[in-house]
């Protein structure tokens, strides 16, 4: 997710990922920052299941959509798949 970009300021990204771990569970990776700075922010949360971190993951994206932030990427099955 990113912001749009404006005169003068770099956009912003958001991005979200869940992995399985290595320890039965899920992790909800975050990173976030301005576009081109060294200075970004990384977070891991670990869940127990991987519907809590679905869960969590859709909680804070949603969040972000209503800061500004648009979907920029996304990866999964598309319609000629399912």
């Amino acid at each position: 997710m990113q912001t749009p970009p404006l005169d003068g300021i770099p956009p912003r990204f958001y991005q979200l990922q869940i992995q399985e771990d290595m320890i039965d569970g899920w992790t909800l990776i975050r990173e976030s920052g301005i576009q081109g700075n060294r200075s970004n922010s990384f977070k891991k949360t670990h869940y127990e299941c991987r519907e809590d971190a679905e869960q969590a993951l859709l909680t804070l994206r949603d969040q972000q959509l209503r800061k500004g932030f648009h979907t920029t990427f996304a990866t999964g099955l598309s319609a000629a798949d399912s």
